[in-house]
């Protein structure tokens, strides 16, 4: 009980202690040699001056003390004194003779035990000594100044070794910080190098592609120059072949002009100014030997002028052409000149001969005589001077067309009666329409279309296997095969005409063009389509069929082309436009070449043979409404060709066929038949007032053969 009295009051000292620690005045130094201080010396000479809140302190610990003394009896009442009631000296005595503790045993016991252990040796100590109040007091602050220290020291070692920890965590942290920094670099690294990896593939790509760019544009260059010397080469070649064919050309026209000169000099021989008959007195050649020898001296002065010019031009021998065909036409004049005489005194003899006789004839007798056209079906009398048939020499070469056509008929007998032969039979029906497809297919779309048309049926003719709806046909496939494709592809470009031409005239100059180059180089395909076409159109040749005794009226209808179906004759106006779709082809024929390029041949039916037609068909009297008709779909396809070519005769026939022969045309024609005439006449005079034939509807332009 009475170590518990004891350490009630100082539990309260060292409370107060404390208090007076975290007080203003608990930051004073207590320092043990303040005697060895001068300044403090001195300032003991001073009289002490304590503040009234150390004597509270004084009372209130001396107080504590007296009652911790009495239950013990260690001391007496009257010894113990107030502290108030001392003087200033005895304090400052008293604070001289403390004590101070051991500096071995506190220190290991504060180490050792903490704050218990430094109470329990306070409690041994005060039980040995009794200090006085001063020295306690004393002791009481060494020992908390002390354990403060003490306690210092130790917090200040947890506050190292905190430090210690914060400083490895942070320095863990910042070796984890420098790896991630490390390694974050590293990856900036790869990425710059990996980027700049990119950038030169980039680079060198573009690099690449620059320099393949530049090769190309090189390339394209000499291309481009490899071209223009070829281009350079081929003009330079083409003007040398311009110049030589212009060379030849000149010398084939100075050629030309000295055979005219040779004829015109031969034809003027035959003009003899004293050319007397003993039976014609009356005939004096005098005008045509003066206008022969003229026309000599022209032609003569013409080949001077050129000579000296050097070749002569076109024009040059279109002039000197002209000379020669004014010389025939003088010939011709002088000639029929005399067969007038002649045939005026032979009709004189005639005459008397009649008168002679006209006791012995009859009057049906005389009429037999004279020839009466079997072809008219109506109008006025025929005038006299024109024949109704064709020349001779024209009807035995349409004789022959037709044997040549008979014959080849019978070379391909075989294939053409297969009934019984399914092989041959096949081989028919292939061969026919590898022969008819191309030809119907023919069309004026473009120039590249109609060139595989042609190679088809070229390729055909030529024993060449070519594809006809998915198969392979030959004529190779039978002997008789060639003469019946002839004979089909023939056929069908006159078929064409007449069912195609008939109602687009546009389409003549497409199929013309086709055949013109097929007939070239297969000739026999020309010889079999004339035939086809004199046998549909005998006014092809011209000829005009008459009719025979004995002829059944039918079978005469069919030799003038019409079609009879169940007995009945087309109408006039289906048959007038079939046989001018046919004479349209002949026309577009005559003045068309396949476009073979500079190896062109000579035309394998030139324009000669229009003219030799026109010419014949106004030789011959003609037929109501088909003459009319034929002449001006002739006119509308062939007259700007023969134009060109014959010039000033062309014009005389033109004006020829104005003035005489479309009054014959109107003389043998009623008057509700005048549509076919009438429209003839109006195109012969609209051709002479403008002095120009226009050129035909639907002819090739020389830009469609490159679509």
């Amino acid at each position: 009980m009475q170590s518990v009295a004891v350490m009630e009051p100082r539990q309260l000292r060292w409370d107060t202690l404390a208090a007076l620690r975290a007080s203003s005045k608990g930051q004073l130094k207590y320092c043990p040699h303040w005697l060895e201080d001068e300044d403090i010396l001195e300032g003991c000479i001073s009289p002490l001056e304590l503040s009234p809140y150390s004597g509270w302190v004084l009372d209130r610990v001396t107080g504590q003390s007296a009652q911790e003394m009495e239950p013990s009896g260690s001391s007496t009442p009257e010894k113990s004194t107030p502290v108030t009631k001392r003087s200033s000296l005895e304090i400052t005595s008293a604070g001289k003779q403390g004590f101070s503790l051991p500096s071995s045993t506190a220190p290991s016991e504060t180490k050792g035990n903490g704050d218990c252990s430094l109470l329990e040796m306070d409690q041994e100590f005060y039980r040995a000594v009794l200090p006085s109040k001063v020295t306690e007091v004393e002791g009481c602050v060494q020992m908390y100044e002390k354990i403060h220290r003490l306690k210092g020291k130790e917090g200040l070692r947890q506050r190292q070794e905190q430090q210690e920890q914060m400083v490895r965590a942070v320095y863990d942290l910042a070796s984890e910080q420098l790896k991630r920094f490390d390694e974050l670099k590293e990856l900036k690294q790869h990425q710059e190098l990996q980027y700049l990896q990119e950038v030169m593939e980039k680079s060198s790509k573009e690099a690449q592609g620059q320099q393949e760019k530049l090769k190309e544009e090189h390339r394209h260059r000499a291309k481009v120059l490899s071209l223009k010397l070829r281009e350079a080469e081929q003009q330079r070649q083409c003007q040398e072949e311009l110049e030589h064919q212009r060379k030849e050309e000149g010398q084939e026209r100075l050629r030309r002009l000295y055979s005219i000169q040779e004829e015109v000099l031969q034809l003027n021989q035959q003009i003899d100014p004293n050319y007397k008959h003993k039976d014609l007195p009356k005939i004096d050649l005098s005008a045509y030997s003066n206008r022969g020898n003229q026309i000599c001296g022209l032609v003569s002065g013409l080949i001077r002028t050129t000579s000296e010019k050097g070749f002569p031009t076109q024009a040059d021998v279109a002039n000197t052409e002209r000379a020669l065909q004014e010389m025939r036409g003088l010939i011709s004049s002088m000639q029929q000149e005399i067969a007038a005489a002649e045939e005026e005194k032979r009709r004189k003899d005639e005459e008397e001969a009649k008168q002679k006789q006209e006791e012995l004839l009859n009057k049906e007798q005389t009429n037999a005589q004279t020839p009466a056209p079997a072809q008219q079906a109506g109008g006025n009398q025929q005038k006299e001077g024109l024949p109704l048939k064709a020349h001779k020499s024209t009807m035995q070469w349409y004789q022959q067309l037709q044997d040549a056509a008979k014959q080849c008929v019978a070379a391909f007998s075989e294939i053409s009666n297969c009934k019984g032969n399914k092989e041959v039979k096949k081989i028919n029906t292939d061969l026919r329409k590898a022969a008819t497809i191309p030809v119907g297919q023919i069309s004026r779309t473009a120039g590249s279309q109609l060139r595989e048309i042609f190679d088809r049926i070229d390729n055909l003719l030529s024993g060449k296997a070519v594809h006809t709806e998915g198969k392979s046909v030959s004529v190779t496939q039978h002997p008789q095969g060639l003469d019946f494709v002839y004979y089909k592809v023939a056929e069908k470009f006159v078929s064409q005409g007449e069912e195609e031409i008939s109602s687009n005239c546009g389409s003549a100059f497409a199929i013309a063009v086709v055949a013109s180059g097929i007939w070239e180089r297969h000739p026999r395909v020309g010889d079999l389509f004339l035939a086809h076409l004199h046998k549909k159109c005998p006014y092809a040749v011209p000829f005009y069929p008459a009719l025979k005794d004995g002829t059944p009226m039918e079978e005469y209808q069919k030799m003038l082309g019409y079609l009879i179906l169940d007995s009945k004759v087309e109408e006039q106006d289906h048959f007038l436009k079939r046989m001018s779709g046919l004479i349209r082809l002949y026309g577009a024929i005559m003045q068309l070449q396949w476009p073979s390029g500079n190896k062109q041949g000579p035309h394998p039916h030139g324009l000669q043979h229009g003219w030799r037609w026109l010419a014949q068909i106004l030789n011959m009297e003609p037929l109501t409404d088909v003459t009319a008709t034929l002449l001006r779909a002739f006119l509308e396809v062939c007259g700007n060709a023969l134009m060109k070519l014959y010039q000033d005769q062309f014009w005389k026939m033109m004006v020829f066929m104005r003035d005489e022969y479309c009054s014959r045309i109107e003389d043998i024609t009623n008057s509700g038949q005048m549509g076919s005439v009438s429209r003839l006449r109006q195109f012969l005079e609209e051709c002479l007032e403008q002095k120009e034939i226009p050129l035909p509807m639907g002819i090739l332009q020389p830009c469609f053969w490159k679509s």
